[in-house]
């Protein structure tokens, strides 16, 4: 009778552990060094969250904030089947008190009307980087920001993307999928890649996962960044791959 209660209070305890972990208002904070990255860009801060899914956005996560940060890029998946719009609507209302917010399109964001999700995010002043580009400048140099649409429903073009790139300058890409990772050439010269998609693997054990566990990778290429992502899906819980928002701060590699 003892070993039962004692498996019962485990499992309880296991239970409530993971939902923390799904649940969990985290900035992580990292200093990004790149080579050949522009030297009066120095210091870019950029606020990174991605796969929100149905989570609202906590005044906890925001608070965390506590420097001025210059952009905020969403990595796909804001929102999934079942979500109210007036979630979303709050949920970037949030997100536009710290910066300008830059888009891309994630599968899940496809299982709702995706129009009405795309009127949303320009009636909130949300640039969306849909196989395009944003540009800026300082006297010095250059900078782009790419992003491509959703790699999981073959929506990407990158050579879209790149095609908006019509002088030299220092290109950083966001995908909602990593695996836009195996369709970028040396030559494409993308010096960073962001992206969510993979939860981390979501529920791990110790290792293994049915996704590697997010963070900065180097591919050769390019530097690759995955996000364990703010929200979760199917299931309100994590295990070992908790809930993540990010700063990061950019720097030219000496």
């Amino acid at each position: 009778m003892v070993w039962i209660i004692v498996v019962v209070l485990s499992a309880i305890t296991m239970f409530l552990y993971m939902w923390f972990e799904a649940h969990r208002n985290v900035v992580k904070k990292q200093d990004i060094y790149l080579d050949r990255f522009p030297e009066s860009f120095n210091g870019l801060k950029v606020f990174f969250i991605s796969d929100i899914h149905t989570r609202q956005i906590d005044n906890r996560l925001l608070d965390q904030v506590d420097e001025e940060v210059d952009l905020v890029i969403i990595g796909g998946d804001l929102i999934e089947k079942g979500v109210p719009f007036d979630r979303v609507s709050e949920n970037l209302n949030q997100l536009s008190k710290l910066a300008p917010i830059y888009f891309v399109w994630g599968n899940n964001d496809y299982e709702v009307d995706f129009r009405k999700l795309d009127v949303l995010l320009r009636e909130k002043g949300v640039s969306i980087l849909d196989n395009t580009c944003a540009r800026f400048d300082t006297e010095e140099d250059r900078l782009y920001l790419l992003g491509v649409d959703d790699p999981t429903m073959d929506r990407d073009r990158l050579d879209l993307a790149l095609q908006d790139v019509d002088e030299d300058g220092y290109k950083i890409l966001v995908s909602h999928n990593p695996a836009i990772i195996h369709k970028i050439k040396k030559e494409d010269d993308i010096g960073f890649v962001l992206s969510g998609h993979t939860h981390g693997g979501q529920i791990r054990f110790f290792k293994w996962g049915i996704a590697a566990r997010g963070g900065l990778f180097d591919k050769g290429v390019t530097k690759l960044f995955i996000s364990n992502g703010y929200g979760y899906t199917a299931l309100p819980l994590r295990l070992c791959a908790p809930s993540e928002a990010h700063i990061f701060s950019f720097h030219r590699k000496n």
